[in-house]
């Protein structure tokens, strides 16, 4: 039996129409080893440590960005007498996928079983990299119109300018002890399996359609999900919906009938039973508890 260290499901906003969490964080002991369905990047501004994704380590210093993926093990170890200061970015797939036919910075996804999941900053790039993200930081703060626009351009930014960055230094490190992140616990060709459901959660998706459009059996595209989600494929698929069933509760008037279709239920009963069994509550009584507790907060 596979073994999986902490599975962390949530962070703040992750339910609302805008799934995007940023902080500045203090680590003087670290972070246990843990894992997450969500997309993740930090930036060390100070301090040093060492960082763990998939059993390939490598230092942090300040300058040291880090882009993590889904279901990717991760831990962070803190230098004996150190104080670690990151920036941590956590956000959902969707805010870097766009409609239609574009893909989108996919790239990121398909990429890594090649090229480090981190890259060292220095001189100029440091200092644009550390601009980007105060900037951003202070955006999320803030209130201001248009905040979730200019965030999420934000975000594609600094994530294009770390992939820049790490081709770059890879060009560069040929020769070097620099590793990738390939080979650890993740098949490459995984990725485009994953991006896949998350595009196409919302319609009628079976195992056997992805096994014909990945020309893999059904029992093997089951099996590579399983080890790289730590869940078989239909809680998987029950995991996206429900995540977006809850964002449209809580940010749209829309009946709990429609959402059900919109994420990609036949059917308001069928929706209702699986809500019920994950959330344990109703989606109604969800929606009702939602707001009660918002206007508590507000």
């Amino acid at each position: 039996m596979t073994y999986f260290p902490d599975y962390l499901k949530t962070y703040p906003n992750m339910d609302s129409s805008f799934p995007f969490h940023f902080s500045r964080n203090t680590l003087d002991r670290g972070f246990r080893a843990h894992r997450h369905d969500y997309l993740e990047f930090s930036y060390v501004v100070n301090g040093r440590g060492t960082e763990s994704i998939n059993d390939v380590k490598h230092t942090m210093t300040p300058g040291t960005f880090t882009f993590v993926l889904p279901y990717q093990v991760h831990e962070i170890f803190t230098d004996p007498g150190e104080h670690l200061v990151l920036f941590n970015c956590s956000f959902s797939m969707d805010l870097l996928m766009e409609p239609g036919n574009d893909q989108g910075l996919s790239g990121l996804f398909n990429d890594t079983n090649t090229l480090p999941g981190y890259v060292q900053l220095s001189g100029q790039d440091q200092q644009q990299m550390s601009a980007l993200i105060e900037d951003m930081y202070k955006e999320y703060n803030a209130n201001e119109r248009y905040r979730q626009t200019l965030l999420k351009a934000r975000l594609k930014e600094i994530l294009v300018r770390f992939d820049r960055y790490r081709w770059k230094q890879a060009g560069q490190a040929e020769t070097t002890d620099i590793a990738p992140l390939s080979g650890a616990k993740t098949s490459p060709s995984v990725w485009p399996i994953i991006h896949y459901i998350h595009r196409n959660y919302q319609e009628d998706l079976a195992l056997s359609d992805l096994a014909t459009r990945f020309t893999m059996s059904v029992s093997r595209i089951s099996e590579v999900i399983k080890q790289t989600t730590g869940q078989t494929f239909v809680h998987f698929l029950h995991d996206l919906r429900l995540r977006h069933a809850c964002s449209l509760l809580v940010s749209t008037d829309m009946s709990v009938t429609e959402i059900a279709l919109e994420v990609g239920y036949g059917s308001y009963k069928t929706f209702s039973r699986i809500f019920r069994e994950s959330k344990g509550i109703v989606p109604k009584d969800y929606r009702k508890a939602e707001y009660g507790r918002r206007v508590t907060q507000g």
